[in-house]
């Protein structure tokens, strides 16, 4: 029998621009950063966002490198976030010495959970870093109410949430900042590349000194001052031309690709519906309040070991899936960098569960049947 065609799990975002406005780049004379393409793709996204002040940066991690920065995160100041979350996440925060604490997640989510980050609050709390997975808003309202009642601030690490919203209002503007994430995993990329989203603009100029290796570049190019100077402390932030002309190719089709990957994530949806009701599988859970942008499409298995036989089954059979992060709270930098508070019911168990399945725009309608269909005769053999 010849073997089915393969479907990968992921394929680089192409939308056909790219060439044209690289090409571009080269003859501007200007390759390195903030020139034409970076500044359209600033206002491109504050025009999606609302973000008033939007800083393209060469990764997401840098963006919230950039946070710890403004922050002044210092020796043992304390950074709530959950534990289901990549490392970039965390890292930021103990590179300045802060103490990660780590809670529990909601099972229908893999947000935090918002109802224990009050308990794990204490004198040297010094903010919340809510994940939106999957471009699924976290409960923002509840969040923020709890930081403001304690002076805490909030980085939305929304690095997969380019085009989702909660209660109408997009994700990454809701705390003192958002970060955003164009690695080519991502629905909208440049290759490597991020944004951060200043929402208080008492930080507008420091985040410019510091993006700009600790000078104030960005008041000379702008006319402001005949001269700039280092004046604080930073490093180099700043992404290429080549960067920024790659992803502005992208952003301009940003709402095209949003409406594609909806649709195939309703069609996993429906597909998979009648194996969520007989009890097979878990299906992720979208909140009333939020509108997702299709990024990642995930079921969860009854536990690790039927997880690992689904992985192999799929691969037999020509299709690429994965499973997710493995929780920083049980990694040798999160034991020794942070500490799990409250009782881990789900975070371990529910990412032993679950498993991603191919998601890009490239992906067809049928071939998301084709992976359906096989998962329903895994589940038939077993």
């Amino acid at each position: 029998m010849e073997k089915a065609q393969k479907i990968p799990f992921n394929i680089p975002l192409v939308t056909g621009k790219e060439i044209k406005y690289l090409e571009n780049s080269f003859t501007s004379g200007k390759l390195s950063g903030d020139g034409q393409y970076t500044k359209k793709c600033s206002q491109l996204l504050s025009q999606k966002t609302g973000c008033q002040k939007v800083l393209l940066t060469t990764s997401c991690t840098h963006a919230i490198e950039m946070a710890a920065l403004l922050l002044d995160v210092r020796e043992g100041d304390e950074i709530i976030m959950p534990s289901f979350t990549f490392v970039s996440t965390a890292n930021p925060f103990v590179l300045r010495g802060g103490k990660i604490v780590f809670v529990d997640v909601d099972p229908d989510t893999m947000n935090i959970n918002a109802n224990l980050i009050e308990p794990a609050i204490t004198e040297k709390t010094k903010g919340i870093v809510p994940i939106h997975y999957a471009g699924v808003a976290c409960d923002l309202e509840k969040i923020m109410a709890i930081a403001k009642k304690y002076n805490l601030f909030v980085v939305e690490d929304a690095a997969q949430c380019i085009g989702a919203s909660y209660k109408g209002k997009p994700l990454g503007t809701f705390g003192d900042f958002g970060a955003l994430s164009f690695h080519d995993t991502k629905n909208i990329h440049c290759g490597e590349g991020g944004a951060l989203l200043i929402n208080n603009p008492l930080y507008f100029e420091k985040a410019e000194i510091i993006r700009e290796k600790g000078t104030n570049r960005a008041k000379f190019l702008r006319g402001e001052i005949d001269k700039y100077s280092w004046v604080g402390i930073g490093s180099s932030y700043l992404p290429s031309e080549l960067n920024a002309a790659f992803l502005l190719a992208q952003l301009e089709e940003e709402t095209a690709v949003t409406g594609k990957r909806l649709k195939l994530w309703g069609k996993y949806n429906e597909a998979l519906n009648s194996l969520a009701n007989d009890g097979y599988i878990s299906l992720p859970q979208i909140p009333a309040e939020c509108i997702h942008n299709g990024h990642i499409f995930f079921i969860k298995c009854k536990n690790l070991e039927e997880r690992q036989k689904l992985i192999s089954y799929l691969k037999q059979r020509n299709i690429y899936s994965v499973f997710h992060y493995v929780p920083l709270h049980s990694a040798k930098a999160g034991l020794e960098s942070g500490k799990f508070v409250g009782e881990d019911i789900y975070t371990t168990v529910d990412s032993e569960r679950l498993l991603r399945l191919p998601m890009y725009f490239d992906l067809k309608l049928e071939e998301v049947t084709r992976i359906c269909d096989t998962i329903k005769r895994f589940y038939e053999d077993s």
